[in-house]
């Protein structure tokens, strides 16, 4: 039987903890600066110092106790990041909030016309794909409406700047797949539109999906290579875009077919592009131009749509370790800031949001660096302890059974389906993954031999960290699944 109080309010950790030691908690586990002997001989194995290791890992019904490693050491994170996305947007925002697009107007339809702008808002809406585009434009027609006579305006103001990722450099210079996209308040498709590529013995060709028209791909500069078709992204080369046209580069293996979503297309070209062809499709006409601007205050909505509640989204997102729809949860904190607009950016206000929830819990974290909150980041940094402590308060809080089915299942399922499996942490071990070029993570909660939940967090960061470097973190979790 734990021993573990009744805590479920809100309350500093320092207060939980002090709980815990009158609770008579204290001593179930020695406490231990020292690293167990399976990870020590996992780091040998792998080459890598026991310096580049940070490990925090304590029973929950006694956090005083468990294994401290340069707990306190600023360190970058990957993608186990997101916990702190996620814990403090389950808190703010709640597990009900969803994102929300509409469809507005300021004039008042008349005989099938609308004679002013049609509004497109962007609500940070995560599911606004081609289909649910599709459906609020149908949504117009089936109320009569068949003339947009003032154009489009595409509102992406929810956030600041509307535009974030015009300027920015791209992530290891990689900007046109998925995992690097700067989401913006429209987030239209992720930004994304699919190209097919199939090859035989003596050219490739290649088709944009959904074909919109006036965007168009060219693969003549695509020439063939003798590699195996899964590893087609060897001779892959960044795109060139020009007017609508996308220009293909580099080398494509020859009998092969792949299809990959890319970001390759402005933003608004591509929203345009798509509104224009289904307004057609659903019969539907359209004068002036699809622009870019805010919706006014008096326009009331025509259509909506509506994204899956928080708590149901974050499944995915945590399982697969989505940086995009990270990044938009991280603004939505910063849209969702009651001082919103006194901060340069939505995501300075996000970061905000952040601090103020450490601070409300006890967590002191001066280490921490944030910059989008998924750790797709050279910048980001926070401590094995402060993570640890953000994780035990969490354990605490109403929505832990929101945040704890979110996470990979050791050996089940996403990023840890392939992962320790045949070992005691299989299926009892719930783990955020993390991974950069020299960064691996695992953080979350692993029950023991006993059924006790335990709190892990271990960052390795080290330049031959990916290659070498899971191991070591996957003994950590089978040691203490078998505690």
């Amino acid at each position: 039987m734990s021993c573990l109080p009744p805590i479920r309010r809100r309350g500093a950790v320092a207060l939980l903890l002090a709980a815990l030691a009158l609770s008579g908690c204290a001593g179930l586990v020695p406490a231990s600066h020292e690293l167990p002997a399976p990870v020590r001989a996992a780091l040998q194995r792998a080459g890598l110092p026991e310096q580049s290791l940070g490990v925090v890992a304590f029973p929950l019904e006694a956090p005083r106790q468990g294994l401290r490693w340069r707990a306190d050491a600023a360190m970058q994170t990957g993608s186990t990041m997101k916990l702190v996305t996620a814990i403090v947007a389950l808190d703010k925002l709640g597990p009900n909030q969803r994102g929300r697009t509409e469809l507005l107007a300021t004039a008042v339809p008349q005989d099938g016309v609308l004679r002013g702008p049609l509004y497109l808002r962007g609500g940070a809406d995560p599911e606004l794909d081609w289909a649910a585009l599709w459906g609020l434009l149908r949504e117009l027609r089936e109320q009569g409406l068949r003339e947009l006579g003032g154009g489009i305006v595409v509102d992406r103001t929810r956030f600041q700047p509307a535009r974030p990722e015009l300027g920015q450099p791209a992530f290891d210079e990689q900007p046109e797949f998925p995992y690097n996209v700067i989401p913006d308040a429209l987030h239209l498709n992720g930004s994304l539109l699919d190209l097919e590529l199939q090859s035989d013995g003596e050219r490739v060709q290649a088709r944009l999906s959904p074909a919109w028209p006036g965007l168009s791909v060219d693969a003549t500069g695509l020439t063939l290579n003798e590699l195996a078709c899964k590893d087609w992204e060897e001779g892959w080369q960044i795109p060139v875009v020009e007017a609508g046209q996308l220009r293909l580069r580099g080398s494509f293996p020859r009998q092969c077919r792949q299809r990959q979503a890319l970001n390759v297309f402005d933003r608004q070209l591509l929203a345009g592009a798509a509104l224009r062809a289904l307004w057609q499709e659903l019969g539907g006409t359209l004068q002036g131009e699809v622009s870019e601007g805010a919706t006014p205050i008096e326009a009331r909505a025509l259509a909506s749509h509506q994204g899956r509640p928080l708590g149901e989204l974050l499944r995915g997102v945590m399982k697969r370790s989505d940086n995009a729809l990270t990044r938009l949860t991280f603004l939505n904190l910063g849209a969702a800031h009651p001082r919103a607009a006194s901060f340069a950016s939505t995501q300075e206000a996000a970061a905000d949001q952040v601090r103020q929830w450490l601070a409300e819990h006890g967590v002191a974290a001066p280490e921490l660096v944030l910059e989008n909150g998924s750790g797709l980041s050279r910048a980001e940094r926070i401590s094995p302890a402060s993570l640890a402590a953000m994780l035990a308060a969490a354990w605490q809080g109403p929505y832990a059974p929101e945040l704890l089915s979110s996470l990979p299942l050791a050996g089940v399922d996403g990023t840890l389906g392939r992962r320790l499996k045949g070992t005691p942490a299989e299926a009892r071990a719930r783990l955020k993954t993390g991974t950069l070029r020299n960064v691996v993570g695992l953080a979350g909660y692993v029950h023991d031999g006993r059924g006790r939940p335990w709190v892990m967090v271990a960052l390795l960061n080290h330049d031959e960290a990916p290659a070498k470097g899971r191991p070591v973190l996957d003994a950590l979790a089978a040691w203490l699944a078998q505690y």
